[in-house]
């Protein structure tokens, strides 16, 4: 049983999940897992880089052994806090999956309350498709996404469906959405 801040953490982030991922549908995919219950969530309240990448290692390992876990978050609430610093992590974690012979097995995914698209100004309502309460790594399983990916119509036009909805919304609703999830 996690501790009761950790707790407070992962309430906020399937709150995140639900209110800003499914119910703006930015992944098709999400709504199933999360009624599955198949999400794993861990929290490292104080992280650094050496310590984040440990815990994604053992992410990784708790996915292997664990087939009823289809995705994993590992949240950084006081960590990170700075996006150029977090993008820095992705990058390490993305090296992690390359170094221990997890490329094509596993692949992250990036979420961060500061979260900016490149070639995208920090006000674009776009870049909340990834904005998230707190730095985060998804790890998702390379095989189930390839599997979704190709029994979903339209899966191309995805991204720029949500880059219309969060432009169409505005910048004023999306920094609401997300500031409702704390």
């Amino acid at each position: 049983m996690n501790d009761p801040y950790s707790e407070q953490i992962i309430a906020q982030t399937k709150k995140w999940i639900t209110d800003v991922v499914v119910s703006c549908n930015f992944c098709p995919f999400a709504a199933k897992e999360l009624k599955r219950g198949s999400i794993h969530y861990q929290v490292i309240p104080d992280a650094n880089t050496a310590t984040a990448l440990e815990a994604a290692l053992m992410m990784l390992h708790l996915l292997d052994d664990t087939s009823d876990i289809e995705t994993a978050f590992l949240i950084l609430p006081n960590s990170f806090r700075l996006f150029d610093v977090y993008l820095s992590l992705v990058e390490r974690a993305e090296q992690l999956l390359r170094q221990e012979n997890y490329e094509g097995i596993y692949q992250v995914a990036s979420f961060h309350p500061k979260y900016v698209f490149a070639g995208s100004t920090n006000d674009d309502p776009s870049n909340y498709t990834n904005r998230s309460p707190y730095a985060m790594l998804h790890f998702l399983r390379e095989d189930s996404v390839s599997r979704a990916v190709d029994n979903y119509p339209g899966i191309n036009e995805v991204p720029e469906r949500n880059i219309a909805f969060t432009k169409e919304k505005g910048l004023r609703y999306m920094q609401q959405l997300l500031a409702n999830s704390f």
